[in-house]
């Protein structure tokens, strides 16, 4: 659960830096900043895989260009889901996605493992196994 409050914030922050750089994308509320980024991890966490099985022929003709329309897609649900959140246009959703996309990238650096790297605990018995 905390992991996914803090992906939510990372998401907040994506989205309200969308909101500051892209014209088509308007966020009315603090309130509706928090709402849009615990229902787009739904959204991504439930609509998200079914689409992109079921466009995986075109992602692949598209060599994987088709999810940014995905996330764009993603983006603009949420904004029919949710009133306090407008966006424009699929264009402006496409901008917000790669925006958000790469805030979580860069504060995964942050939150993920040391460095950026993956840790691997190993345990050893010392002494005879019985």
């Amino acid at each position: 659960m905390a992991g996914f409050l803090i992906r939510a914030a990372v998401v907040a922050i994506g989205l309200w830096l969308a909101s500051q750089i892209v014209p088509g994308i308007h966020i009315l509320t603090p309130g509706s900043l928090i709402a849009a980024a615990l229902l787009l991890g739904v959204v991504n966490a439930i609509v998200r895989p079914i689409l992109v099985i079921l466009t995986f022929p075109i992602t692949l003709l598209t060599l994987g260009l088709f999810l940014l329309v995905i996330n764009g897609l993603m983006i603009e649900l949420v904004s029919w889901l949710l009133p306090g959140f407008v966006v424009d246009g699929l264009g402006s959703a496409i901008l917000a996605s790669i925006i958000v996309s790469l805030t979580s990238w860069v504060m995964s650096g942050w939150f993920g493992p040391p460095h950026g790297r993956i840790e691997v605990v190993t345990m050893r018995h010392h002494g005879r196994w019985e």
